[in-house]
């Protein structure tokens, strides 16, 4: 092989080398834009219970956070006792000490924008028709249950998270699928007089 046909292979050489180091840098700005493209829309949803005796009422409920950065799509919102999933709470709306006052809204398909916080369930009791043992009987009754929630970002990264503490970590899942039924609108089914429409929480 003479001088000048090892000298165009050394340019061949070269030029493919340079083009796979250009193609990479080009696959690794991507992939850096894409990351920070998703960090800069990535929700934070946390699910909390709480409880309330204030000198006017007694209250518990659930609230839904988003501590994160961007919108918190919400695409399911199932609830569980000991492992098990509670397919209504209509049960545990019927069991509650008289004298309550319910509102609800419903979860499913809606969205959280970064730093809202969304009463999804709040029952309420003049104080002087709830003791403070049936306030520590009910409080333990809906503490039993556990709420997982599936949710996605704006660019359909997924997440599920669970239970009813602020410190609930969420984990990253491929996919969410949409429920069929929101567990908080169900309690709309057979009102009482004394429950308030989720319009209130709007």
């Amino acid at each position: 092989m003479g001088k000048g046909n090892r000298v165009e292979m050394l340019i061949a050489i070269c030029a493919v080398l340079t083009s796979a180091i250009a193609v990479f840098i080009a696959w690794d700005q991507g992939r850096v834009m894409r990351a920070q493209q998703h960090g800069a829309v990535y929700p934070v949803l946390q699910a909390n219970g709480y409880t309330s005796t204030d000198p006017d009422v007694r209250e518990i409920g659930v609230v839904f956070r988003n501590s994160g950065v961007g919108p918190a799509l919400i695409e399911s919102v199932d609830v569980f006792k000991g492992g098990e999933q509670v397919e209504s709470l209509i049960p545990y709306r019927d069991a509650l000490p008289p004298g309550y006052s319910l509102s609800w809204t419903s979860m499913v398909g809606r969205a959280i924008a970064p730093g809202e916080t969304l009463d999804a369930l709040r029952i309420s009791w003049p104080v002087g028709q709830m003791s403070h043992t049936e306030m520590d009987t009910t409080a333990q009754e809906w503490g039993s249950l556990t709420i997982r929630t599936c949710y996605c970002s704006v660019f359909k990264r997924c997440w599920n998270v669970e239970g009813l503490a602020q410190n609930s970590s969420a984990e990253r899942v491929k996919s969410c699928k949409r429920s069929e039924q929101d567990i908080f609108e169900g309690l709309s089914s057979v009102k009482r007089a004394q429950d308030v429409p989720n319009q209130e929480l709007e």
